[in-house]
C-alpha cells in the first residue's frame, strides 16, 4: 500500500526538525523508524532529506509510504462487503452478523480479513489488516480499518483515549427499567474459559456502559448503548447484569427463538479523521434480523436517533 501525504509548514511550526514535527502529528516512533527505512520516503520542497532536517515556514514536507507486505496468513477470500466510506487513509465496512471479523482456527476463510484481503489483491494492491474495533462474529454493524501503519498508529491512539464514540443498538426481553442510566461494573475473564467474562468487583477491569431505551414493541425493548470503556463482551454482561440480557446471545442469554445471535449491532460512529482532523460520524441501518423483531416502521428513522448529551459526555468523577 502506498500514501504520499503532504504538510505545508506554517509559521508556529518554523525550525521544528522533521522528526518532532511528525510525532507531534500522532506519528508513533515505530511509524518513524519503519517510514526511515523506506527509499527516500522524507522530501522538503522536492528535496530527500533525513529526520533530523529543520523545517522552516511555506515548506512542503511530504512523506512518501510505501509498504509491500502482506498479512501472510490471511486467505484472500470473495465475500461480499457492504463499504459505508472509503478513502486513501480508512475503510469503513457495515459487517454482517456471523463473519468473524480475524481468521481463527474454525474460521480460516470467512473473516472481514479476508474479505478484505480479496478486495485489495483485486485492485493490486499490497493491504495488511489493521483493525480499530473488533467485532463479535455475531455483532452485526460498524467497523473501521486502516489501511496504511499511520493511520492505524493515529486510530490506535484515538480508541485507547477513547476519542472515538460508538453507539451499539441492542432488543432484549421485557421493558427496561429505568428507561436510561449508567452501568459501572468491572469485568474479568470467568476461571476456567478463555472467551466467558464476568462481574468481578474485587479484580476486574473498569467497566461502564451508559444505556438508553428507546423503544417498547411486541414485548421486546430497543435500547441504545454508548460505551465508555470497550472491554470484552461489555455491553452483552452489563445488560445480563442490568436484568435485560441481549436476545439470542447463546453464551450468557441462549434464548434463541426469535434470533439465532446476540441481537447486537454497532450502529453510528463518530469520530475526527485521523489524517485530516475532519470530524465524521458513519451509520449502519438496523439488520432485518433485529428490526422485525420490534416491527419498525419507515416513520421510525433511526438516523435521527441521538444520545443525549451527558450520556455521551458524562460528567468525570
Amino acid at each position: 500500500m502506498e500514501r504520499i501525504l503532504s504538510y505545508r509548514i506554517k509559521a508556529e511550526e518554523n525550525t521544528m526538525k522533521i522528526e518532532h514535527y511528525l510525532r507531534h502529528l500522532g506519528y508513533s516512533r515505530q511509524n518513524l523508524v519503519l517510514i526511515k527505512k523506506m527509499p527516500e520516503s522524507i522530501r522538503v520542497n522536492g528535496i530527500f532529506q533525513y529526520m533530523n532536517q529543520r523545517l522552516y515556514t511555506g515548506d512542503l514536507l511530504t512523506v512518501h509510504i510505501q509498504e509491500n507486505t502482506v498479512s501472510e496468513n490471511i486467505q484472500p477470500v470473495y465475500l461480499p462487503l457492504d463499504i459505508i466510506y472509503e478513502d486513501e487513509d480508512i475503510i469503513v465496512v457495515n459487517k454482517p452478523a456471523g463473519m468473524p471479523t480475524h481468521p481463527s482456527m474454525n474460521n480460516r476463510d470467512n473473516s472481514l480479513a479476508n474479505a478484505l484481503a480479496w478486495y485489495f489483491k483485486e485492485q493490486h494492491k499490497d493491504f495488511i489488516f489493521r483493525c480499530t474495533n473488533r467485532l463479535d462474529r455475531d455483532t452485526s454493524g460498524l467497523t473501521i480499518i486502516s489501511k496504511h501503519l499511520v493511520s492505524a498508529s493515529i486510530m490506535f491512539d484515538m480508541a485507547s483515549s477513547h476519542l472515538i464514540e460508538r453507539e451499539y443498538l441492542a432488543i432484549v426481553h421485557g421493558q427496561v427499567s429505568p428507561d436510561k442510566g449508567t452501568i459501572d461494573a468491572p469485568l474479568s475473564r470467568k476461571p476456567g474459559s478463555i472467551i466467558e467474562r464476568f462481574i468481578d468487583f474485587t479484580e476486574g477491569e473498569k467497566a461502564i456502559t451508559h444505556y438508553r431505551l428507546l423503544a417498547y414493541k411486541n414485548g421486546h425493548s430497543l435500547i441504545s448503548l454508548h460505551l465508555e470503556t470497550g472491554r470484552t463482551h461489555q455491553i452483552r454482561i452489563h445488560m445480563k447484569y442490568l436484568g435485560y440480557p441481549l436476545i439470542g446471545d447463546y453464551l450468557y442469554n441462549p434464548d434463541m427463538h426469535l434470533i439465532k445471535r446476540q441481537a447486537l449491532h454497532s450502529y453510528r460512529m463518530s469520530l475526527n479523521h485521523p489524517m485530516t482532523g475532519e470530524k465524521m460520524t458513519f451509520t449502519a441501518p438496523l439488520p432485518e434480523d433485529m428490526s422485525s423483531i420490534i416491527s419498525l416502521n419507515e416513520s421510525e428513522n433511526l438516523p435521527e436517533l441521538q444520545i443525549p448529551e451527558h450520556l455521551m459526555h458524562p460528567p468525570q468523577n
